[in-house]
C-alpha cells in the first residue's frame, strides 16, 4: 500500500516538534489535511482508536509503540499498525522547524514493504556446557549450573579449590589445545598435563596421604614444582590406575553444546565470538552476567543466513594459484576459510556484519540481509520524497539498530540532535552496505554518505569501510563533484558524533537523480551508477587513475616475454582475458576485471602486472588485443598449431637437455600434435618396448 493510502499519526509530543501540516499535507500529497496530535497517547488516545479501523495505520512515535500495540490487540484491530520515530530522528532538532522533508523522507521509509524473506540457520543445544577456568573459579561456578545445565569442567589450573565431595558431573584438568564449532556443536581438545587423570580418580585420598612432601592437594592434581619424584603415590593408587607418570596419550576431547571460558585470557581471540561462546575473563561481574545467559540458549535457535555466494564468479583461485583474499581477510568470525580454488563459509559462524560482501571485487559474496535491490528500494523512496518535499543536500547517515541507533539518537535528547539534510536508515551492520550501495545513493541524489561506528566494530572493518570509500571517492572527486562524499565516523559518545555530523559541509551532487534499480549483481549495480555519475559529472573524465587494491582496472602485457600459451585466460574468473579462434591472440574486457591478480600470478613468464583504473569510455567493454602473434605452421604438414615465440622460447630452453640431443627430437617441437606421433612410428632409431632384453 502506498504512503498516501495509510492513515498516519502525527502527534508533536506536547509540543516540542515543530510540525507543519500544510507542508507535510503538500510533501507528502495527501488527499485530505493531517492533523497534528499534541498528546496521543494520553488526551488524545481516542483518535489512535478511531484509526484501528482503516486497514494500515502509521504512527510516528516509537517511545509508546508498546502502549498502542497493547490498545491495538485490546481493541481486537485486524489492521498492520507501524511505527516510526521523527522525535529524535528529525523534530527534536536545531533544524527541526526545516525537517519537513526528513520527516517526508522517514514516513515513506516506514511505507516500504519488508524485504524478501532469507534462508535461515539453526541451532539446536540440549545445555551441555564446559567450564574452563582455574579449578577454584571453575568448580564454584559449576556448582551453580549443575542444577539447569549438563556441566563439566576442564580445570587449567588447581593451586586452590577442592573438588566436589559428590561426583556430579565430569572434571578433567589440562591445557586446551584447540576450541572450534559453535552453538550446539563446540569440539574441544586438550592435553593431559598432569599424572593424575581426574576422570579415573575415585577420589580416595590414598595418595595424598602418601605423598611426603604434600604436593597433591584436594583438587587431586600433583603440584610438580614439589614433587621429588619418589612415585609413592603411584603405589598407593594402585590397581586404580589414575596416575602415570609417564603417559603416553595425553590428548583429550569431547562435544559440547555451549563453552564457557573463565580463563584471564580467552581461548578463542577473535573480535566475534561464536554464538555459544562466553569469555568473561575473571572479572566475578562479568562472569555473572555471562552464567545468566547460558540457561537460555537452551533448545532451538534459527538466525538469518546473511550472505549469499557464487562460485562461479569467485575469484579466489584457479588451478592451486591464489588471487583474491580479502573476504577471508577481513572476516572477524573465522567463518570464511580457504577450499582450495574456491572460499567455504560456515554460516552458523557468520555474523552477518556483510563486511566479505562489501570488500568482494566480483560480487561472488553478496549481501542477503537485505539484499542489495531491497536497500536501493529504500533510498530511491527516501531520496525522492525527500526531493518532492523540497530537500537539498540530502545526507543518508547509516547505523546499526543497537549502539549505532542510540549514538545517533542521543544527540537529539541532549544537544542540537541531527542537521535538518541528515536521514538516518538503520541497517544490521556498519559493513554490510559497501561501494554499490554508497555510489548509488549519490546517483538517486545523495550529497553524502555517512557510516556511523560506535567503536565495538573490529579495527579490520573499519579499515575495509575506510579503503572502499577512498576509491569512491577518488572516482567523485576526479568527476568534478566537489567536496567530501563519504565518510565513516567512528564515535564512542553522543557529543563526538554531534559534532562530527554538524562539521560535515554539504557536497556536490548530481544534477539528475538516476531512475535505475540497484541490482543483485555487485558489477551491474557499479556499471549503472559509474556511467550515471560520469555522464552527469561536472568535470567528465574518460581515465580515473586509483590507488592498489582498486576493484577496476587493467593488466599489461610485456609482449616480449609472454609467449601466448594463454594460461592467464584459463585463469580469469570473469571472462575479462578472452582467446580469438582466428589467430593466436590475447584479448581483454577491462569492464569485467576485478584486479584479483590471478592472471599474474599464473601467467609462468611473469608477464602480466596490474594496472588499477577506471576506464569510462565504451572502449572498456569492448575486447581490445594486448598480444597477437605470428602462428607458427607444422614443419610436417603446414598446419599452424602455436606461436613462433612460444616454439623458439621451448626449443631454447630443451636444446641442452639430453632427450633432445637428437636432431629428430629437436624437429619434432616444430610439429604438431598428430604428426609428432607420426614421426616417432616412422622413426627406426626411436627406442621400442619390443627391442628391450630381459636381465639374465
Amino acid at each position: 500500500m502506498a504512503l498516501a493510502d495509510k492513515t498516519i499519526k502525527l502527534c508533536n509530543c506536547n509540543r516540542t516538534i515543530p510540525l507543519d501540516p500544510k507542508a507535510l499535507a503538500a510533501a507528502l500529497k495527501s488527499k485530505s489535511p493531517l492533523t497534528i496530535h499534541t498528546e496521543l497517547c494520553r488526551r488524545e488516545v481516542g483518535a489512535f482508536h478511531d484509526a484501528l479501523r482503516d486497514p494500515e495505520v502509521l504512527v510516528a512515535c516509537t517511545q509508546e509503540a508498546p502502549l498502542f500495540a497493547e490498545l491495538a490487540e485490546a481493541a481486537g484491530a485486524k489492521g498492520e499498525l507501524g511505527f516510526l520515530n521523527i522525535r529524535e530522528n528529525a523534530g527534536w532538532s536545531a533544524e527541526g522547524a526545516a525537517a519537513t522533508p526528513k520527516i517526508a523522507a522517514l514516513l515513506a521509509l516506514a511505507a516500504m514493504p519488508d524485504p524478501e524473506a532469507v534462508p535461515t540457520v539453526g541451532y539446536k543445544s540440549g545445555g551441555s556446557v564446559l567450564v574452563i577456568g582455574p579449578s577454584e573459579a571453575a568448580l564454584a561456578w559449576a556448582e551453580r549450573l549443575a542444577g539447569e545445565l549438563d556441566v563439566s569442567v576442564l580445570a587449567t589450573s588447581s593451586r586452590a579449590g577442592a573438588l566436589p565431595a559428590e561426583r556430579r558431573y565430569p572434571v578433567w584438568s589440562g591445557k586446551v589445545a584447540r576450541i572450534s564449532g559453535y552453538l550446539g556443536a563446540f569440539e574441544v581438545e586438550w592435553t593431559q598435563d598432569n599424572p593424575i587423570d581426574l576422570d579415573v580418580c575415585t577420589r580416595c585420598n590414598a595418595c595424598v596421604r602418601a605423598c611426603p612432601e604434600d604436593a597433591i592437594n584436594l583438587a587431586y592434581q600433583v603440584d610438580l614444582g614439589r614433587c621429588t619424584g619418589h612415585r609413592a603415590c603411584v603405589k598407593a593408587c594402585g590397581a586404580i590406575g589414575a596416575i602415570d607418570f609417564d603417559r603416553a596419550d595425553t590428548k583429550r576431547g569431547e562435544k559440547f553444546d555451549l563453552v564457557f571460558d573463565l580463563s584471564r585470557e580467552p581461548v578463542l581471540r577473535m573480535p566475534d565470538l561464536p554464538q555459544g561462546y562466553f569469555a568473561p575473563g575473571d572479572d566475578p561481574l562479568e562472569q555473572a552476567l555471562a552464567a545468566q545467559k547460558l540457561p537460555q540458549l537452551v533448545g532451538e535457535f534459527e538466525k538469518p543466513k546473511f550472505f549469499a555466494y557464487k562460485e562461479r564468479i569467485c575469484a579466489h583461485g584457479r588451478s592451486g594459484k591464489t588471487g583474491c583474499t580479502q573476504c577471508i581477510d577481513v572476516c572477524s568470525t573465522g567463518a570464511i576459510t580457504s577450499d582450495g580454488d574456491r572460499i567455504k563459509v560456515d554460516p552458523h559462524l557468520c555474523a552477518g556484519c556483510g563486511g566479505c560482501s562489501t570488500v568482494c571485487p566480483s560480487g561472488a559474496m553478496t549481501y542477503a540481509y537485505p539484499r542489495v535491490p531491497d536497500t536501493g528500494a529504500r533510498l530511491k523512496a527516501v531520496l525522492g520524497a525527500y526531493r518532492e518535499a523540497g530537500g537539498r543536500d540530502a545526507c543518508i547517515v547509516f547505523h546499526n539498530a543497537g549502539d549505532g541507533r542510540a549514538l545517533v539518537q542521543l544527540p537529539a535528547r541532549r544537544g542540537r540532535g541531527l542537521p535538518a539534510r541528515m536521514i538516518p536508515i538503520e541497517i544490521f551492520h556498519a559493513a554490510s552496505v559497501g561501494m554499490d550501495t554508497w555510489l548509488g545513493a549519490i546517483a538517486y541524489g545523495a550529497s553524502q554518505v555517512v557510516v556511523v561506528s560506535a567503536g565495538a566494530e573490529p579495527e579490520s572493518y573499519v579499515e575495509a569501510i575506510r579503503k572502499q570509500m577512498g576509491f569512491a571517492q577518488t572516482v567523485l572527486t576526479a568527476l568534478g563533484y566537489a567536496g567530501r562524499h563519504f565518510e565513516l565516523l567512528v564515535a564512542e559518545d553522543a557529543k563526538a558524533l554531534e559534532a562530527a555530523l554538524w562539521s560535515l559541509a554539504p557536497a556536490g551532487g548530481v544534477a539528475k537523480p538516476a531512475t535505475f534499480n540497484l541490482s543483485a549483481e555487485k558489477r551491474t549495480t557499479l556499471d549503472f551508477a559509474l556511467d550515471h555519475l560520469a555522464k552527469h559529472a561536472p568535470a567528465p573524465k574518460e581515465e580515473i587513475a586509483l590507488g592498489a587494491g582498486a576493484p577496476f582496472g587493467s593488466i599489461a602485457v610485456n609482449k616480449d616475454t609472454c609467449t601466448l600459451c594463454k594460461s592467464c585466460i584459463g585463469a580469469c574468473p570473469e571472462a575479462a582475458l578472452l582467446d580469438s579462434p582466428e589467430a593466436p591472440m590475447l584479448r581483454f574486457i577491462e569492464r569485467n576485471c576485478v584486479q584479483c591478480g590471478l592472471c599474474a600470478n599464473t601467467c609462468p613468464e611473469n608477464a602480466i602486472m596490474l594496472a588499477p583504473r577506471l576506464l569510462l569510455t565504451a572502449q572498456a567493454r569492448e575486447a581490445v588485443t594486448l598480444n597477437e602473434a605470428t602462428p607458427f605452421d607444422c614443419v610436417r604438414c603446414g598446419k599452424p598449431f602455436g606461436t613462433r615465440q612460444m616454439i623458439d622460447a621451448m626449443m631454447g630452453r630443451l636444446t641442452a637437455h639430453s632427450m633432445f640431443a637428437g636432431g629428430g627430437a629437436m624437429r619434432r617441437l616444430q610439429m604438431c600434435a598428430d604428426c609428432r606421433v607420426v614421426d616417432m612410428m616412422e622413426s627406426k632409431d626411436e627406442p621400442s618396448i619390443l627391442n628391450v632384453r630381459k636381465n639374465p
